[in-house]
């Protein structure tokens, strides 16, 4: 149903919904064709700046794949967009996620997919799809040993243990736990901080981090020279107003 994904222009930020609270915001597959489509939406429209994904209600950001309807899923497993979704595509422009309550197995693989990740206290994450022999198709492989290190990811992949909020501040699988309730507040807080800075040379920077990291240095390096080069009347205008006075002592980050 259209309802079970909502999409809304909420200042410079696009908002996603999903909106199954009656299965714990789990995706079957029409809910994943939504989010695609609410993806594509986003990267068309050139006055969205950062994306926010969220699940309805405060019980749970997103359960995974609906269980009770994995076979809607089956006709994705092919596709280039990824099963629950967008999750095998790379965003032109910053992504966060906020959380609250539940958020396990592709659920997880969703946030992970995001840049930033803003929960709350009561929220909990795990793989629990290890104990019924699902595997993790939605790039949680990939993207949680580049957020927490090879050996913390490995624990939570091969346990399938469920992890609070609080150890995943401190391992960096979080980026900030906000107050009960304030979760999505807060994560639009960042995305209009994000959408006042220069877009080119965040823009830059953000593509040179994600392309870098599996590169050996030198070429992470020169990545990052031919990322700037573009940008660099962006970042002489910029030192000059510095020069001038603005943003001393670290005024107008904004976050």
């Amino acid at each position: 149903m259209a309802d079970d994904v909502t999409y809304e222009r909420i200042g410079a930020a696009a908002l996603v919904t999903i909106d199954r609270q009656e299965r714990r915001n789990a995706i079957d597959g029409p809910t994943a064709q939504l989010l695609t489509e609410a993806y594509r939406r986003f990267v068309a429209d050139d006055e969205a700046r950062v994306l926010v994904i969220t699940g309805g209600g405060e019980l749970a950001f997103c359960a995974g794949a609906d269980l009770k309807a994995i076979e809607t899923l089956g006709p994705r497993l092919e596709l280039e967009d990824g099963p629950l979704g967008f999750t095998r595509l790379i965003s032109p422009k910053p992504t966060i996620a906020a959380i609250s309550g539940w958020c396990l197995a592709g659920g997880l693989e969703l946030a992970l997919w995001c840049d930033l990740r803003i929960a709350t206290a009561e929220a909990r994450f795990g793989f629990t799809e290890r104990r019924f022999g699902v595997p993790l198709i939605d790039g949680g492989t990939q993207r949680l040993p580049r957020i927490v290190g090879l050996g913390r990811a490995l624990d939570m992949i091969l346990t399938g243990r469920i992890v609070e909020a609080d150890e995943a501040l401190r391992i960096g699988l979080i980026t900030e736990i906000a107050a009960a309730g304030r979760h999505l507040e807060r994560a639009l807080g960042y995305a209009e901080a994000l959408a006042a800075f220069p877009q080119d040379t965040m823009l830059a920077d953000r593509s040179a981090a994600l392309e870098g990291i599996g590169l050996p240095f030198s070429e992470g390096v020169r990545l990052e020279a031919r990322s700037a080069q573009p940008t660099l009347a962006t970042a002489w205008a910029g030192a000059e107003r510095f020069a001038a006075g603005e943003g001393r002592g670290g005024a107008g980050s904004g976050v």
